[in-house]
Order: structure tokens, then sequence, then C-alpha cells
């Protein structure tokens, strides 16, 4: 089965770190001006998603939602949730931990977009 978001090892440990610390938890792809286009993730009661937004999985037993706008531009890629050093967006639960969530990306092959239905 193909999947639209995916994280990396790296990526599902500090998910597993934050919902011990935290609870359950969620990604909100995002594409405003202060954070860029971060992964950001919240305590899972802290966020309101709404018909505007996309489920697009979950990683680390963690959904991962994105706007359908953004959605549009990026249906033809696979997101890959990694994690990298360094201070990201100032409302993600990583922050304190001195590492960011970072979305890499590939277009999906013409097989997996028949899987898909694009």
């Amino acid at each position: 089965m193909v999947e639209r978001v995916i994280a990396t090892d790296t990526a599902l440990q500090l998910i597993d770190k934050l919902k011990y610390i935290h609870g359950p938890l969620m990604f909100h792809q995002s594409g405003g001006c202060c954070d860029g286009s971060s992964p950001m993730c919240y305590p899972r009661d802290e966020f309101r998603t709404g018909e505007s937004d996309v489920l697009l999985g979950k990683i680390g037993d963690t959904p991962f939602y994105m706007s359908k706008d953004q959605y549009e531009y990026w249906k033809h890629t696979q997101l890959i949730i990694d994690v990298v050093d360094g201070r990201g967006g100032m409302f993600s639960l990583e922050g304190p931990e001195g590492k960011r969530f970072l979305t890499r990306s590939r277009v999906f092959t013409e097989e997996e977009r028949k899987e898909l239905a694009l």
C-alpha cells in the first residue's frame, strides 16, 4: 500500500518521546508565513481541523493533516517527515528538544499514482 506520508526512524523516535511527555499528538503541515512550510506537531486536543483540511495518513500512530489548497500542490508527492538539529516552528512541540521536524518529499512513481488514483 502506498502511503502519502511516512516518517524516518529518527522522526518516529522523537514522536514517541513527545507522546510520552504530551500525550496523543497530531501534525499539520504548515503553509503559513511564520513557520514556513514546516510540519507542526501539537497536542491532539489543541488544534482543530475542519473541512478545509485533508488527513494524509498517520506517522507513529499520529494523524497528519494538510490544508486542501496546499494538498493540491503536494498530491503528487510522498511526504517524508524527518528530524534535524535546530529550532523550528515556535508553536511546534519539538522546539524545546533542540530538534525540528522537516518535510522532505519525492514524486510518486506512475504505478504509485495509479494505486492512489491521482
